[in-house]
């Protein structure tokens, strides 16, 4: 049998381009060598754009014990002072990593894609009009394939995509607590070489996300890196752990090109700068509507990757206002002083911060969802 589309991993990324798909009436198969959704480092935070490219994909929201909404940022330093900015443009949507995934699964389900859980894809080998997919249950043939396998991707590496290794090694980790969120904005706690990420992820719980450069402060626990934010360490004593700790990185992955012959790269495997602004998600969805829209074209066209360099020129577009935005921010979590001073200026025109949440909501992709 030969599938129209084949698609490597089942995170957000994958399963947004198999709803989509399978809404243009693409016959598409996900392939994941997990056999149920995997509790994953992430920062779970939608920005209002990632909410918008939800609600267009027709996923049912789990309940608010895993969701709740936010309505913006708040930076806050060591000494507790802090800026803070709502939204121009609808909200955010705090949702456990979990949760997320078996929305998304569902409605991919409900769509009629196939779904090959627990089936790891190790490779691929090349054939007339096709790709020859070598996963645990076989080899599987497919018109055109996406690689959606995350920062490490082992098809990025074997397409011959992979870009320079990483000049700066940034670490995550997260875990849940159980208590009532304090705030419907996701707070950013800042301290010299690490910054803290807490998100509401549900009526009774909030998700603290640690980010951290390895050549400033080495491996630490969990337990080390959140002691470097009193305040916060404070809020949460007591309060019962929610989830196990995870943790991922380094993050930064720079790619050579997103598309190859009969081949795309797709979310974290299309390319990686760091967690700081937090529109990962977000980014994810909108990458995947626009490779989607191009899907009908590209196999009418048997599979040519000029069909797909529209995707190609948005994505490294959207890559290079990322990557400008995010490296002016990790220079501040370097240099504390630069940040303080920063952080006056801000105090002094909340407007410049209130422009840099704007900005940050629309470093991804062009907003299909977007309400004129």
């Amino acid at each position: 049998m030969l599938h129209e589309l084949a698609i490597v991993g089942a995170g957000p990324a994958g399963l947004a381009l198999a709803i989509q798909a399978a809404s243009r009436g693409i016959a598409t198969v996900v392939f994941d060598a997990r056999a149920s959704p995997l509790d994953k480092a992430c920062g779970e935070g939608l920005m209002p754009g990632g909410v918008r490219a939800l609600e267009a994909l027709g996923v049912a929201l789990p309940s608010r014990d895993a969701c709740v909404p936010f309505n913006g940022i708040r930076y806050v330093q060591e000494d507790g002072s802090e800026v803070s900015a709502r939204f121009r443009r609808g909200v955010g949507l705090g949702i456990r990593r979990v949760a997320l995934q078996q929305a998304l699964l569902a409605r991919a389900n409900a769509l009629g894609v196939e779904l090959r859980l627990g089936c790891g894809v190790s490779g691929f080998s090349r054939m007339p009009g096709a790709l020859s997919l070598h996963t645990e249950a076989g080899v599987v043939r497919a018109r055109m394939v996406v690689a959606a396998d995350g920062l490490a991707s082992p098809l990025r590496r074997q397409a011959g995509l992979e870009g320079c290794p990483p000049a700066i090694r940034r670490f995550g980790a997260r875990r849940h607590y159980r208590l009532a969120p304090w705030s419907d904005h996701v707070e950013v706690h800042w301290a010299e070489g690490v910054e803290a990420y807490v998100t509401p992820a549900g009526e009774r719980r909030v998700g603290v996300a640690l980010l951290w450069d390895a050549a400033h402060l080495g491996p630490r626990r969990h337990g080390e890196l959140l002691a470097r934010f009193p305040l916060l360490a404070e809020r949460l004593a007591g309060a019962p752990v929610d989830s196990d700790v995870r943790g991922a990185g380094p993050m930064a992955r720079s790619v050579k090109r997103r598309i190859g012959e009969r081949l795309a790269l797709l979310g974290d495997a299309a390319g990686y700068v760091d967690a700081i602004s937090g529109e990962g998600l977000s980014s994810a969805f909108q990458a995947s509507s626009k490779l989607a829209s191009l899907l009908p074209d590209a196999l009418a066209r048997h599979a040519s990757p000029r069909a797909l360099m529209p995707y190609e020129k948005a994505a490294a577009a959207a890559f290079r206002r990322h990557e400008a935005v995010t490296r002016a921010m990790l220079l501040l979590s370097r240099h504390p002083a630069a940040r303080r001073h920063a952080f006056a200026v801000l105090a002094r025109r909340p407007s410049l911060f209130e422009a840099l949440v704007a900005a940050v909501e629309n470093l991804g992709f062009p907003d299909e969802n977007r309400a004129p």
